[in-house]
């Protein structure tokens, strides 16, 4: 695990790449790496995450910025920007029910090729999908999901990278951490190792690959 500026480690991710972003309604999403990403420009970015937040918050940034190529979230209902995107063909959205799509990522985490879900059979979730049949029940394959990059938002990071999150704002973080090439941590404290104790930690080091200096 390296520590790094946070300059450096928005310039580890280029144009045209994948990113799990860590959020729910922009609460535990790196705001801090975000915004460096709007600065920079990064654009072309496949995003995969719970949401699309709200305009000009979380995720909405990167949306009003222009800088989302593919949007693979739960929904976008509170984000009017995304669905006007997506309704003039300028950003492609994948909606996935919340339960399959953190399941796909934790399949992805996991190494397992993806799961079998009863969800969205017989509705347009089901379209275009390989089904299976097992014991009478139909489920829908649904494939892992990894990316290239990981954006993780910390309650609390020791210099090891060891991790743990405050409440709700946990939510995605710990399993988009195990689905990613690379993953960096932006956590609102960075503490002394051995202060978080270890069954406290929710995210261990050796998940984490660069931590955002203050």
């Amino acid at each position: 695990m390296k520590t790094i500026a946070l300059e450096q480690a928005a310039a580890l991710i280029p144009d045209g790449t994948s990113v799990m972003i860590g959020g729910f309604m922009g609460v535990g999403t790196p705001e801090r790496l975000i915004d460096e990403l709007v600065r920079r420009g990064t654009g072309g970015l496949t995003v995969i995450a719970n949401d699309t937040a709200m305009p000009g918050v979380g995720i909405g940034k990167l949306m009003r910025a222009g800088l989302v190529r593919r949007a693979v979230v739960s929904h976008i209902g509170l984000n009017p920007e995304t669905q006007q995107q997506m309704i003039a063909g300028k950003t492609d959205v994948d909606l996935v029910p919340q339960g399959t799509l953190i399941e796909r990522i934790r399949a992805g985490g996991c190494g397992l090729g993806g799961v079998l879900t009863e969800t969205g059979v017989g509705t347009v979730v089901e379209k275009g999908k390989r089904t299976i049949t097992l014991d009478g029940t139909t489920y829908l394959v649904e494939p892992a999901l990894r990316a290239d990059f990981a954006l993780v938002s910390a309650f609390l990071a020791d210099y090891l990278g060891n991790l743990t999150y405050a409440l709700t704002a946990r939510n995605f973080n710990p399993v988009i951490a195990m689905a990613a090439d690379a993953v960096i941590v932006d956590a609102e404290h960075i503490v002394p190792t051995g202060v978080i104790p270890p069954d406290h930690v929710m995210t261990p080091a050796p998940l984490v690959d660069y931590l955002v200096a203050h």
